[in-house]
């Protein structure tokens, strides 16, 4: 297995991202079903610390070859028309690397928040401090993408249990939807 390291993130974190991929659930007890929807299986791990889910996605995009979908999620300028959710303001590290995985090409992509001083919050905005997201794409065979996605985020404040339960339920499977509809559309902008 190669898995090569770059800049922030170690060889070890692309690794588990590589591992990840290949199960169709997470391991541990305390991972939960949260919603099976639009051909994914969104499970969620309660974090006592924050009253916040961790979320980890495993499913298929139809007819979304593994490249053009990482090159979907790594164009910041063309997310900013398709993400609904990405108003609220993310300051954060990011690396994309393909990875050999026994003759398997795999798409891994790590991000997750970094401090940056220089950049002042702006009124009205929330600035999340705590953020951590990798993606693994790998072909389902045919013309789409095999999808492992962990998710954590975490905006500060009070944030009340029926917003937490929505985001569970909706917010992780209309980001699937509008990522699934951004790579169609991707085809005809370029």
């Amino acid at each position: 297995m190669e898995c090569g390291a770059a800049g922030g993130f170690s060889e070890e974190q692309f690794r588990e991202a590589c591992a990840e991929i290949q199960q169709r659930a997470p391991a541990g007890a305390n991972w939960e079903l949260l919603v099976e929807t639009l051909g994914f299986s969104i499970y969620g791990l309660l974090d006592q610390q924050t009253g916040l889910y961790e979320y980890k996605v495993f499913g298929v995009l139809d007819d979304c070859p593994p490249a053009l979908l990482a090159d979907v999620y790594m164009d910041l300028d063309y997310r900013k028309q398709w993400d609904q959710y990405v108003k609220v303001q993310y300051i954060y590290i990011r690396q994309r690397q393909e990875l050999d995985v026994e003759g398997r090409k795999i798409h891994v992509v790590l991000a997750q928040s970094t401090s940056v001083p220089q950049f002042a919050e702006r009124p009205g905005v929330i600035r999340v401090n705590q953020y951590k997201q990798s993606l693994a794409i790998e072909s389902d065979g045919k013309k789409g993408s095999k999808v492992f996605m962990y998710y954590f985020d975490n905006p500060g404040g009070q944030i009340p249990s029926w917003l937490i339960n929505w985001v569970a339920k909706n917010g992780v499977p209309n980001f699937l939807k509008d990522m699934a509809k951004a790579c169609q559309n991707y085809l005809k902008k370029t």
